[in-house]
C-alpha cells in the first residue's frame, strides 16, 4: 500500500511539473496549415521576423519546399492539399480549358477536382475540417466536404480575419471543433509580381505577414494548445526577376496560326483553332530564344504534364524569360519600368532546375522536433504528413510519403526550456 501510494504520489508530482500546455493534452490531434503564397525559400532570411523566427528556433524547418509544375498557385495548392500532382488532380494552370466543363479562370468550383483533397479525406474518417480560403474548398468532393468554410474567396479579406476565424473555430465545444483547419494567405506574391523578388517592399509585407502570424501563435499559447496541435506553414511557390517578354499568342498570329493562349509568365498552354497545326506552331515556338515547346502527349516526363486539360501546346520559358500577354498588366509594368531600373516578378517555371520557384514549410508544435532541419521537402509529402500528424489515412490519390521527423509527440512544448 505504501508502494502505492508512492507512486502516486510521484506521477502527480511529474503532472504538475510538466509544462501546462503539454500536460493539459487529453484532445485529439489538430493540424492547421497555411499556405502563404509567393514566399520564397530564401525571404525569410532577410530582417527580423519574430514569428517565423519562433517557428524556426522552437519547430522545424525545411531549407526548401519543392512545388509541383507548374509553380503557380491553383495546381501547387490543390497538391498540397491532395499529395497528388496535376496530371492526377487536374489542376493543371491558374486558367485552363475543359473540353466538358469549359474555362477554369482562378476558379474554386470543385467539380474541376480529380484527386480527393486532404479535408475530404478527415470528414470521410470522421474528422471535422474548416477551410478559409484553399482552390477547390468550394464544393464536395464525392458528398464530403468541410464542415466549416469561408465562401466565396475575397482577396480583399485581410489575415487578421482569418486569425480571428481561426481562433473562434479553435474555441468550439469538442464535438464541434474542426481538428484540421486550412487557410490561403496572401504572402508575398503580390508585391512581388508588381515589384521584382528583391525588391524593399518583399520585407515590408512579409513583416506583416509575420505580425498576423505571431497573433496567432499567441492564440494558441494562450489557449495551451501546443500539446496537441500542430502549426504548419508553407508557401506554393517562389518568384524570379523578369528579363525579358514574349507574348505567344502574337507570335502565332503573325505566323498565321489562331490560338487561345493562356500565358502564365513562365508556361504557356495553347489550345489551337487547328489541332493538326500543332507541330507548326512548336517550330514558331522554338525559334524564341529561351522557349522550348511541345505538343501536348510529348511534354518531357519529368514535368508530369500528361492530361487532358493540357493545351494542344505547351510552352516553357527559361527563368528570367517571361512568357505574356502584351497588354496585360504585369506585361504593361515591365515594358514602362524596365528603362528606369525597375524590376517586375514571374513564377510558373520548371522548379526543379530553377531554386528560385522554391517555397518555405515550417512546422511548430506536437510531432515537430525543436530546431530541426529538414532539408528540402517536396509539395506532395505535406498532405500525407498532415494526415500522419492527424492520425488518419492519406487522401486516396495520394503519392507522397510522411516526413517521418514530423511524425511522432515532441518531447517538449514549444516554449518550454
Amino acid at each position: 500500500m505504501r508502494a502505492q501510494r508512492s507512486a502516486a504520489l510521484a506521477l502527480l508530482l511529474l503532472t504538475f511539473a510538466a509544462p501546462a500546455s503539454f500536460a493539459a493534452s487529453t484532445r485529439a490531434p489538430t493540424v492547421i496549415l497555411l499556405s502563404l503564397d509567393g514566399v520564397r525559400h530564401d525571404y525569410l532570411q532577410r530582417g527580423e521576423l519574430p514569428a517565423f523566427e519562433r517557428m524556426t528556433r522552437e519547430g522545424s524547418r525545411a531549407t526548401a519546399l519543392l512545388p509541383v509544375f507548374p509553380s503557380s498557385t491553383f495546381p501547387n495548392q490543390v497538391s498540397l492539399a491532395t499529395g497528388a500532382s496535376p496530371e492526377t488532380h487536374g489542376i493543371i494552370a491558374n486558367r485552363f480549358l475543359d473540353p466538358e466543363l469549359g474555362l477554369f479562370d482562378y476558379d474554386d468550383d470543385a467539380r474541376f477536382l480529380e484527386a480527393e483533397p486532404i479535408w475530404a479525406a478527415a470528414e470521410r474518417q470522421g474528422v471535422r475540417s474548416a477551410v478559409f480560403f484553399w482552390a477547390g474548398s468550394g464544393g464536395d468532393f464525392k458528398g464530403h466536404r468541410p464542415s466549416y468554410r469561408r465562401l466565396p474567396f475575397d482577396n480583399s479579406v485581410p489575415e487578421r480575419d482569418k486569425v480571428n476565424q481561426i481562433a473562434a473555430w479553435l474555441a468550439l465545444p469538442d464535438a464541434a471543433r474542426p481538428r484540421l483547419l486550412l487557410s490561403w494567405w496572401h504572402g508575398a506574391d503580390g508585391v512581388g509580381h508588381r515589384h521584382g523578388p528583391d525588391h524593399a517592399r518583399i520585407f515590408s509585407q512579409l513583416k506583416r505577414q509575420d505580425a498576423q502570424l505571431g497573433r496567432l501563435l499567441r492564440v494558441l499559447d494562450e489557449a495551451e494548445r501546443w500539446a496537441d496541435t500542430t502549426l504548419v506553414v508553407v508557401s506554393d511557390h517562389g518568384m524570379i526577376g523578369v528579363e525579358r517578354t514574349y507574348d505567344l499568342k502574337a507570335t502565332l498570329e503573325d505566323a498565321g496560326i489562331a490560338a487561345r493562349v493562356f500565358q502564365a509568365g513562365g508556361f504557356a498552354n495553347l489550345y489551337l483553332r487547328r489541332p493538326a497545326a500543332a507541330a507548326r506552331a512548336v517550330a514558331v515556338l522554338s525559334e524564341l530564344d529561351g522557349v522550348s515547346a511541345w505538343p501536348r502527349n510529348a511534354t518531357p516526363r519529368a514535368l508530369r504534364y500528361d492530361h487532358r486539360r493540357v493545351g494542344d501546346v505547351v510552352a516553357l520559358a527559361a527563368p528570367g524569360t517571361a512568357l505574356l500577354r502584351r497588354g496585360s498588366a504585369l506585361a504593361l509594368r515591365r515594358r514602362i519600368g524596365a528603362p528606369f531600373g525597375r524590376e517586375t516578378g514571374v513564377h510558373g517555371y520548371d522548379p526543379l532546375p530553377c531554386r528560385a520557384m522554391h517555397g518555405i514549410f515550417l512546422a511548430l508544435g506536437r510531432g515537430a522536433p525543436r530546431g530541426h532541419r529538414l532539408g528540402r521537402v517536396r509539395t506532395l509529402d505535406v498532405a500525407a504528413t498532415v494526415a500522419k500528424l492527424l492520425g488518419i489515412e492519406a487522401p486516396l490519390h495520394s503519392e507522397g510519403r510522411a516526413l517521418p521527423s514530423l511524425a511522432a509527440p515532441t518531447a517538449k512544448a514549444p516554449g518550454s526550456k
